[in-house]
């Protein structure tokens, strides 16, 4: 990367660093020693983890509501809700220890977390995304019905995107690149209204 850590930090997380530089730490040393990140992935943490997950961030409208399902290590969920405070953001997990580690990363933030599996929360959004969750037909039979109409199914997909959403109808594939960071793939499924 040609820019510093530092500098992505003040640019895409303006008036949230610290919040961000702590959840980058709490990753580094909880979500290893717990084993929701690799041991090998500390060095990596900004690149492959943090920034990755921005690039989600240019398709949500102000103040829109957005579910994380399978958040894990709170990844692309927490990172939203850190660059984007005016998003609703919920992050839903089935994994106790998974759901105890969320707890502790977003405590005192205004992010919810439920422990549940996807197929079984009964709530919707504007938007859900998933990073390496399933496959996308996987992925939005598990989360289509939390989908508001109008709202969208969010993926992060890596170079495979484009063959993985060749038989979904109506999928879009979004290359965003953001500077400093580079390129990201998110696949969005959109919800039309019904037909009248």
């Amino acid at each position: 990367m040609e820019q510093s850590v530092e500098g992505l930090v003040g640019r895409y997380f303006p008036e949230r660093e610290a919040e961000i530089a702590a959840f980058a730490e709490f990753l580094v040393s909880a979500g290893i020693e717990r084993g929701l990140i690799g041991p090998r992935e500390g060095e990596r943490i900004w690149d492959r983890h943090i920034f990755n997950c921005l690039h989600i961030t240019t398709l949500l409208p102000q103040g829109a509501s957005l579910f994380d399902i399978g958040s894990g290590a709170g990844l692309p969920g927490i990172v939203i809700a850190l660059a984007r405070p005016d998003l609703q953001v919920t992050l839903i997990e089935p994994l106790e220890r998974r759901v105890e580690f969320l707890k502790e990363a977003t405590a005192g933030t205004s992010i919810e977390v439920i422990r549940g599996r996807a197929q079984d929360v009964k709530k919707t959004a504007d938007f859900v995304t998933a990073r390496a969750v399933a496959p996308l037909e996987k992925l939005k039979k598990m989360s289509w019905h939390m989908v508001k109409t109008n709202g969208a199914l969010l993926a992060m997909k890596g170079e495979g995107a484009a063959a993985e959403m060749a038989d979904m109808k109506n999928a879009k594939l979004h290359e965003i690149t953001l500077e400093g960071i580079g390129l990201g793939r998110i696949v969005e499924l959109r919800k039309g209204s019904a037909p009248l």
